[in-house]
């Protein structure tokens, strides 16, 4: 027993150094291992912050892309709507602007009207005031005055009507405050309350517009 106990010992004398070296070197190599796999855990937890961190940082910045998008939408809202007043009111100021120009080519020439309308009152009394008995050859004078003076009425009544300008003789209408003005009111045997039984001035109407209202005598009840 004792030799073969010497024969092992013998046999691992030889290798004892190297074992002792590698019970050295394993520790190293462990520690250089575990750095390894620490430097990968590492790398790896590393990457996968910056990876949270990226997501983060989308996620922020596709926030504030929404709200700027909210924002600008907003803000082409109000300057469409802005727009569309604006183009609402030139339309309406161009529409107001056409209508005084038109009216104000109907209605340019009411005081020029109403001028003449005195001259067309003189030549309606002149020849009203003509008796008709005397207007006869023998009296050839007054014949042919009375004759002008009819010609120039009417001639003068053409002109008005030419330019929209129209006689208002309203006997035996119902009267209207836009176009008549009453003189007096009356009770007149077989005419109908609120008529017009007499018109002591002839009233006129530029373009529908009355120019002078006539002036009448308004039958009222008895």
């Amino acid at each position: 027993m004792a030799a073969v106990a010497q024969c092992v010992r013998g046999a691992l004398r030889p290798r004892l150094p190297l074992l002792s070296v590698a019970l050295r070197t394993s520790p190293r190599l462990l520690c250089a291992a575990t750095q390894q796999k620490n430097s990968g855990q590492n790398l790896e937890e590393d990457q996968s912050q910056s990876q949270n961190e990226q997501k983060v940082e989308a996620s922020s910045a596709e926030k504030l892309l929404a709200e700027e998008k909210a924002k600008l939408e907003e803000q082409l809202k109000e300057v469409t709507d802005k727009y569309k007043r604006a183009l609402a009111d030139a339309e309406n100021v161009r529409q107001r602007s056409q209508k005084l120009v038109e009216e104000a080519k109907l209605y340019g020439i009411q005081s020029f009207c109403k001028d003449l309308l005195e001259v067309a009152d003189i030549l309606e009394k002149a020849t009203e005031s003509v008796p008709k008995e005397e207007i006869k050859d023998e009296n050839p004078h007054l014949k042919s005055l009375y004759e002008g003076l009819v010609m120039t009425e009417v001639q003068i009544q053409k002109v008005f009507k030419k330019h929209g300008l129209l006689r208002l003789n309203p006997v035996g209408a119902k009267f209207d405050p836009y176009e008549h003005e009453a003189l007096f009111h009356a009770p007149v045997e077989g005419q109908e309350p609120g008529t017009i039984a007499l018109v002591s001035k002839i009233g006129y109407k530029l373009h529908g517009r009355t120019l002078r209202p006539a002036l009448v005598g308004v039958v009222k009840e008895a």
